[in-house]
């Protein structure tokens, strides 16, 4: 953050009557965080009835968007690992949601494609963003505005 934004941010004073730093209402991340988690728990009853988890939809909406990529792709898409996303990978696979392969041109890599039912399950979540829309308390001037706020931190720190 820039001196003048940082220094914005604070709001209260400790008891020497100066901004205190550590005060959890004075910080960026929590908020961040709060409404991270809030907002997938609100995907939760819309993803229990297509039978995916948070992590498997927005992988799954990568996949429908590239059809097939490595899991290095799908991870830089995502912003997880390989160490978060194989055992990920495995349960939709075993769901039949997608195929895992070796890349014939480089071993070390595997490739990882939609599957038919995983492009069916496309049109069962179809409604899902607008759902999610609507129990945001936000105008489409002030989701617009949130989003490009939240990328331009994300590629700022990444």
């Amino acid at each position: 953050m820039s001196e003048q934004s940082n220094s914005a941010s604070v709001r209260c004073l400790d008891a020497d009557g100066r901004y205190d730093a550590l005060l959890l209402q004075n910080q960026l991340c929590f908020p961040l965080y709060a409404v991270s988690k809030e907002v997938v728990r609100l995907y939760k009853p819309f993803l229990d009835e297509i039978g995916l988890t948070y992590t498997q939809y927005i992988a799954m909406m990568v996949l429908w968007e590239k059809r097939s990529l490595s899991v290095k792709e799908l991870g830089e898409h995502l912003y997880l690992d390989s160490g978060t996303l194989t055992p990920l990978l495995k349960k939709m696979e075993a769901q039949g949601l997608v195929s895992r392969q070796r890349n014939a041109a480089d071993e070390r890599s595997v490739i990882v494609t939609v599957t038919e039912a995983g492009d069916a399950l496309r049109t069962r979540a179809a409604h899902i963003p607008e759902r999610i829309g609507a129990c945001l308390p936000l105008t489409k001037g002030e989701s617009e505005t949130l989003y490009q706020l939240l990328y331009k931190v994300l590629h700022a720190i990444q």
